[in-house]
């Protein structure tokens, strides 16, 4: 392998990675984003929540003034009744009286309604407040390591950025601008392995004297239906490496 091919292999390498590392640090601020999405979600359902116990709770104070109201009326009914002159005002005390009491065992009533309906929402907002508030905890760990990672990432790229000037500088300018070209008609894929006599990109199969001049490996060879530089990777012949070991 020659070093030019070497070093376009080395360039393929860290532009894959830089990719990588692009891809992951443009992701992690959304995957950032669609965490709080579901921790608003879950708040919002919170305060729904909230909002029908505190409606509950202004029901029965409602209804709880009521009664007090029907029982003052009530008593100030019942000492007018003491003056009623005659018993047509009587009764009319009277059924104010009674109207009063069939109010207040209506308010009652739904008193008790709405203290049965109470008690499981008010359990569940508790339960929904304890869930949310570890899910909060969480969510800052989440977003602290993608913070963390972020950073990494950048810091790796910018390594990667690095190492790629470095190399790209030993690489003639015209197999450099071949290999810009390729990659990006290729979207990042511009070197593909030949080994088995077929680019491994485009799957197209190199014609028999062409791989044989492949496989001197004596200069730079560009897949003929593709336009990749593509390579000969001989095969480690384990057998043979063992036994120059021994």
């Amino acid at each position: 392998m020659t070093p030019e091919l070497q070093a376009v292999l080395k360039l393929q390498t860290l532009d894959s990675r830089a990719a990588a590392l692009q891809k992951e640090i443009e992701s992690l601020p959304k995957q950032v984003a669609e965490i709080e999405r579901k921790l608003e979600a879950h708040t919002r359902k919170l305060e729904v929540d909230r909002n029908v116990v505190a409606t509950n709770q202004k029901e029965r104070k409602t209804k709880e003034d009521d009664i007090k109201v029907h029982e003052q009326k009530i008593s100030k009914l019942r000492d007018q009744m003491l003056q009623a002159k005659n018993n047509e005002q009587y009764r009319a005390f009277q059924n104010e009286i009674t109207y009063c009491e069939v109010e207040i065992r209506k308010a009652e009533d739904r008193i008790l309604e709405l203290m049965g309906e109470a008690e499981p929402l008010e359990k569940n907002v508790k339960t929904a407040e304890a869930a949310l508030k570890e899910e909060k905890a969480k969510v800052e760990e989440e977003k602290e390591r993608a913070r963390k990672r972020s950073a990494e990432d950048k810091a790796f790229l910018d390594q990667a950025i690095e190492e790629r000037k470095a190399v790209s500088s030993t690489i003639p300018p015209q197999t450099l601008a071949h290999y810009e070209r390729i990659r990006k008609r290729w979207r990042g894929t511009a070197i593909a392995d030949a080994t088995d006599g077929r680019c491994s990109a485009c799957q197209m199969k190199l014609r028999p004297q062409y791989f044989q001049e492949l496989r001197r490996g004596d200069k730079l060879y560009f897949c003929e239906s593709c336009g990749r530089i593509v390579y000969y990777n001989p095969p480690v012949n384990l057998e043979h490496e063992l036994h120059s070991k021994v």
